[in-house]
């Protein structure tokens, strides 16, 4: 892949604005052509984004300086489009989840190895400073050989804000694959892969009303389990609690905690790039609040495929595909397991990801220096 590497979009929702945004700043990353299946938004994103031309889809994956493809679409639609890139040469970069299925998921790994192109899946967030000071604090020893976590998300539903939430509540969505990929990533992150699963779930309404928008009042269906359990059972022996909802309505818990046999962690939301980390340690009287210490410095959706540009060849990007099939493989397994009362093993491992140094890909390099200075 060149440097710049040059980028197709192929989707063109509302998540796309927030990519737009990190591509101005990312140096590295050139966007060159974007796509939809409505002509009509694609070319509205290329009218914003000078230098970029709006494009059919089979256009795009001709082309012979789209060096990477960022998949955009809906989950169920993620498999389709990323093995169509892949048969054209194209590296892919997706959102999450990398599939709606592992099956799915598997047969997009084994293609791009067969193509020898790379692919890397969201989240990125976990390579932001929030989770990445936790995840130094951790190896620094700071909290000891770790014990436990939990890992908690509340809502109500989306339909209470989204003027289209069907998806959610169909096969694919679902409060452990929507939010799952940012907790489950996590937790991988800071504790390394899992190996065996054990889950519940339930859900309370059989449908649901939106709240907003032009189909406001209208009902739609659900056919998924709205809340979900989880333990999850690490090679290491630490021992991950999920607890994902769209029927419960508000939690004091934080997003994700960490017990280690000399302190605890309490990690910042993984669904932002930020935040702050706070350690209690054993004899202390009170939490104190970690200096930032690792990860890209004023990062958001898109730094993953920055990071993914100066991964070495042959290497895994750290927001890769293996990591992804695995996350996917738990949250599948976490909901078999609730449909079948065994626990499960879970067949994928993953490596690991490298740690990211502090590290500032955009602005001045003075801002990094300044904030090392302070802390």
């Amino acid at each position: 892949m060149g440097k710049p590497l040059k980028v197709g979009i192929i989707g063109c929702g509302a998540i796309i604005a927030q990519y737009l945004t990190n591509f101005r700043k990312l140096q590295d990353l050139e966007l060159v052509a974007v796509a939809d299946l409505d002509p009509a938004r694609a070319q509205a994103v290329a009218e914003q984004y000078d230098g970029v031309r709006a494009v059919s889809v089979d256009e795009l994956l001709a082309a012979d300086d789209v060096e990477l493809v960022l998949n955009l679409t809906i989950p169920a639609a993620h498999a389709e489009v990323a093995l169509k890139a892949i048969a054209a040469g194209k590296s892919v970069y997706g959102e999450k989840p990398l599939a709606a299925t592992a099956a799915e998921a598997r047969t997009v790994l084994e293609a791009a190895r067969e193509a020898g192109v790379v692919v890397g899946c969201a989240p990125d967030t976990v390579l932001g400073t929030g989770i990445q000071t936790a995840r130094k604090a951790i190896d620094d020893g700071l909290i000891g050989a770790p014990i436990s976590a939990s890992a908690t998300m509340v809502t109500p539903g989306h339909e209470r804000w989204h003027p289209n939430p069907d998806f959610y509540y169909q096969p694919g969505g679902g409060p452990l694959l929507d939010m799952g990929p940012y907790y489950v990533t996590a937790l991988v992150t800071l504790l390394g892969p899992v190996v065996s699963v054990t889950g519940a779930a339930s859900h309370t309404r059989s449908e649901r009303t939106i709240g907003s928008g032009p189909r406001q009042g209208e009902k739609v269906p659900v056919a998924i389990d709205s809340h979900v359990t989880g333990v999850l059972t690490h090679a290491s022996g630490a021992l991950s609690t999920l607890f994902m909802s769209f029927d419960a309505v508000k939690s004091k818990s934080p997003n994700i905690e960490i017990h280690g046999e000399h302190g605890s962690l309490v990690v910042p939301d993984p669904n932002h790039f930020d935040g702050d980390v706070q350690l209690f340690s054993l004899g202390a009287d009170a939490w104190e609040t970690l200096p930032v210490s690792a990860g890209y410095v004023d990062s958001g959706r898109g730094f993953g495929i920055a990071d993914l540009a100066a991964t070495p060849e042959g290497a895994e990007p750290r927001a890769g595909g293996t990591l992804a099939f695995h996350v996917l493989e738990v949250m599948e397994s976490v909901l078999e397991s609730a449909h079948t009362g065994s626990s499960v093993r879970i067949s994928s491992t993953v490596e690991r990801p490298a740690g990211v140094e502090l590290t500032v890909l955009t602005g001045d390099v003075r801002e990094l220096q300044a904030q090392e200075a302070a802390s």
